[in-house]
């Protein structure tokens, strides 16, 4: 589950309009949300602490798309780089504080 950090509907004007993802279902309080595959469940709660330590690592097909598409977008978007550990991604966080890593998956 993902905290909102204000309403339910701002958090799913932020994931629908800035970051691409289709509203599956939404109701008391929760929303179900995808996109290529990626399902999210967004739960409206108010505990930043909550948001600020939630992080969620996502491996994507085109990793240098999803950065040109995210990089203007309004949340704090991280350099495309390759890590110290041997893996190239790059890092955002939300308006709400939650922290999503996303990474070129390998080929199937």
């Amino acid at each position: 589950m993902i905290p909102t950090i204000g309403s339910l509907a701002e958090a799913l004007s932020f994931y629908a309009d800035h970051m691409g993802f289709a509203i599956l279902w939404q109701g008391d309080g929760m929303a179900g949300i995808e996109r290529d595959g990626v399902s999210l469940n967004l739960v409206e709660n108010d505990n930043q602490n909550w948001a600020d330590n939630a992080s969620f690592s996502i491996g994507v097909s085109d990793l240098d798309a999803l950065y040109e598409e995210y990089r203007e977008i309004p949340a704090r978007v991280g350099p495309l780089e390759m890590k110290p550990w041997g893996r190239r991604e790059f890092h955002m966080i939300a308006p709400s504080g939650v922290c999503f890593q996303f990474y070129q998956r390998a080929a199937a």
